[in-house]
């Protein structure tokens, strides 16, 4: 059953909310929104991800563009839960990425917590600020600009 409850949304509610599927959606909940200002996104991560095998077999690490992949799809239910499902299922397309940082490997086992906050939007086009955290330990951060179209 999905559910968006208190300002969260489940898997079920993620799917719905954007177009993301298997290999690339890159968060598992959202667990705090806040329409028209910020979401918390979580990402387990697991050695079972498809991308290990290559990145790397002896010591697996995540990629750091999947973490800002992660804040945009992050960022992307923030949206939907702003303009209300009409909006459900519409692409979001990258339109710049700026100061990204990336402090920590992430590692199979880390539970990443997505922090993203609207800074502005004018019209289609909205920009965020987002940080990947583990532990409470600050592992990426970026601001980036996305574009919200119908497909």
């Amino acid at each position: 059953m999905a559910t968006t409850e208190g300002g969260a949304a489940d898997i079920i509610r993620v799917m719905e909310m954007i177009p993301h599927r298997y290999p690339f959606l890159m968060i598992d909940r959202v667990i705090d929104i806040v329409a028209d200002q910020s979401a918390v996104g979580i990402k387990n991560v697991t050695i079972n991800e498809h991308f290990f095998s290559g990145h790397f077999p002896r010591q697996p690490v995540l990629p750091g563009v999947l973490i800002i992949e992660a804040m945009a799809q992050t960022a992307a239910v923030l949206v939907v839960e702003t303009l209300g499902r009409n909006s459900e299922g519409k692409l979001v397309y990258f339109m710049s990425v700026d100061n990204a940082r990336f402090r920590k490997p992430v590692v199979p086992g880390d539970q990443v917590r997505v922090h993203v906050a609207k800074e502005r939007n004018r019209g289609a086009v909205w920009k965020f600020s987002g940080e990947a955290r583990v532990d409470g330990t600050l592992v990426a951060e970026a601001t980036f600009a996305a574009m919200i179209r119908d497909d």
